[in-house]
């Protein structure tokens, strides 16, 4: 009889991630990390990740050192 253990998230008591599965900044990590954000070091962190991936995605879609594409 095989036994598996369910992996519990890493991550330090005061720590935010934002949760990409249910949309909201969460202490600790209590989803998997491909579904989360983090870690960040206050909730109002965390709660505005989001807004900081659009503005990253808006500077790096306008930096010509990340602008790959040809002939476009």
């Amino acid at each position: 009889m095989a036994v598996f253990r369910v992996k519990k998230p890493v991550g330090k008591p005061g720590e935010w991630f934002y949760c990409l599965k249910h949309k909201k900044a969460e202490e600790g990590p209590e989803c998997a990390s491909k579904d989360r954000f983090g870690p960040y070091p206050s909730r109002e962190a965390a709660e505005h990740a989001m807004e900081k991936v659009a503005d990253r995605n808006l500077e790096w879609d306008t930096d010509p050192r990340w602008n790959d594409r040809t002939g476009d």
